[in-house]
């Protein structure tokens, strides 16, 4: 259970902020792809931990589905979503929800914006809360979004609260 518990702890960040990802709104039925690495710092009695995956997304956040690969090209986890259930798999089986944040609520302890971090991965603040604009970026719901490096395909999230979260994505296709 406590190596359930931390594989869900590495692999969720991960699979929750590439599950966010959607291609541009014209076509939601765009895949999506790139790399992204999570890194959570210690915290309580739980470890530093830190994650890196090739993702493949296709969908929305209402509505999708990411495959996640190892560099050598195992499959590390996938999910599945559409409204009202969510599905992650990984060699530790198969965990239900009714959504993504729903899930990520359960295995983390707290849920993920899922709807802001949609639009982080377009460069964008999330319409659903404040923000304030920063010279590189934007503060939005606790995060700082550095788009220092967007027009490379480079977006980088933290999250300074604890467990303090740090997410990078690399787009294969820069915007």
């Amino acid at each position: 259970m406590k190596r359930r518990r931390w594989l869900a702890a590495v692999l969720l960040p991960a699979v929750l902020l590439a599950g966010c990802a959607q291609a541009p709104r014209a076509s939601a039925l765009e895949a999506l792809a790139g790399r992204l690495a999570v890194q959570v710092e210690a915290f309580n009695n739980s470890p530093a931990r830190s994650f890196s995956a090739a993702f493949e997304l296709q969908g929305t956040a209402e509505r999708g589905s990411l495959q996640l690969t190892s560099p050598l090209g195992t499959v590390l986890a996938r999910a599945q979503w559409l409204p009202g259930e969510a599905r992650l798999q990984t060699s530790q089986g198969e965990t239900l929800g009714a959504s993504l944040d729903a899930l990520s609520e359960r295995l983390l302890g707290e849920p993920m914006p899922l709807a802001a971090l949609i639009e982080w991965l377009h460069g964008r603040p999330w319409a659903g809360a404040p923000v304030q604009q920063l010279p590189d970026g934007f503060e939005q719901m606790g995060w700082r979004i550095d788009l220092s490096r967007f027009s490379e395909g480079v977006l980088v999230a933290q999250r300074p609260q604890l467990p303090v979260i740090g997410v990078r994505a690399r787009l294969d296709q820069a915007p």
